[in-house]
């Protein structure tokens, strides 16, 4: 097996992850770490047998393949330099903090015919991988992404931080365009959005009720929809589905559980195996076609940007 040579140019807590899993599997080989932040290297490099550098200057031609892990307004900059000379890319959503940016990214990879995926990894969560093959016509969704509050990620809101995990899944799974949205967010703790709500409804009817927040007690990663003759709830934490179904082919008609059996892989794991496969031109090694494209990670983006700016303005007011 061919393996693909990868550096990880971040390595904070998800840029830790991602070096442990690419160390772990068969078909990478990690040969760099890369931190501006000189402490976090020398533990890593060890551990993983790889070299550490300072600067991602210094592994632009040394590598088919890298995680970009750092903060994301060095997203585009950063990823531009090494898409440009045919590195495949995985960065962490969201994919920029602009849609510029974002778009600099994806014409860079266009250029090249480089790989460019988004780390929305809740795609490859085992729970959502469960029922994606059971969803039809999501009607009306309610979305909680609530968590404690941790001293990262803070140079983006909560909308950017959590809500875009389900802003994705959600645009995933409607095919149709957004008419309204209606949103309200606060700071808490930081100065920026800590806890927001956004309220979208679909030119074909579907409604979303999305909440959001840093500043909790507890860790919440639910989502819930209902369809014609079903509902589902998928628990991304604690990886457990619920669906309870309408069976109008039986006399007379029942409502009956279904519980889909639910591997216990790592979402990083099945994330970065599907980058890996996507490299090889290998079929995916999940079921489903999950991987996220720079399009995808951009047009999460955009609705991410539209509902900080409906949040704006009424903080405004």
């Amino acid at each position: 097996m061919a393996r693909t040579r990868v550096a990880v140019v971040g390595v904070g807590a998800l840029g830790a992850h991602h070096s442990r899993v690419y160390a772990e599997l068969p078909e990478a080989e990690l040969v760099s770490v890369v931190d501006i932040d000189q402490e976090r290297l020398p533990p890593l490099s060890e551990r993983y047998q790889c070299e550490a550098f300072p600067r991602y200057e210094d592994i632009l031609d040394t590598v088919d393949a890298i995680s970009l892990a750092v903060p994301t307004r060095h997203h585009a900059s950063i990823g531009v330099e090494f898409l440009k000379r045919g590195v495949h890319v995985l960065v962490e959503k969201p994919i920029a903090p602009s849609v510029e940016d974002a778009t600099a990214l994806i014409q860079a990879q266009e250029e090249s015919g480089a790989i460019l995926q988004v780390g929305h990894s809740e795609r490859f969560n085992p729970a959502f991988l469960a029922i994606r093959e059971h969803i039809t016509q999501p009607r009306f969704f309610e979305a909680h992404r609530l968590g404690v509050f941790v001293p990262r990620s803070l140079d983006v809101d909560v909308v950017l931080d959590l809500m875009i995990h389900d802003l994705d899944l959600i645009l995933h799974l409607v095919d149709s365009p957004i008419c309204e949205i209606r949103a309200v967010g606060i700071p808490v703790i930081t100065p920026k959005t800590d806890i927001a709500n956004a309220r979208l409804e679909f030119e074909n009817g579907c409604v979303a009720n999305v909440t959001a927040s840093r500043v909790s007690r507890e860790k919440i990663r639910k989502l819930r929809f209902f369809q014609p003759h079903d509902y589902v709830s998928v628990d991304f934490q604690e990886q457990e589905v619920e669906m309870v179904s309408l069976r109008q082919e039986q006399h007379p008609p029942r409502i009956a559980e279904f519980n889909p059996e639910i591997s216990s892989e790592e979402p990083l794991k099945l994330e970065l195996q599907a980058f890996l496969a996507s490299i090889n031109n290998e079929k995916p090694l999940s079921p489903h076609p999950v991987v996220c494209s720079g399009r995808e990670g951009k047009r999460a983006l955009e609705l991410a940007l539209e509902i900080k700016k409906t949040i704006e303005r009424k903080q405004k007011v």
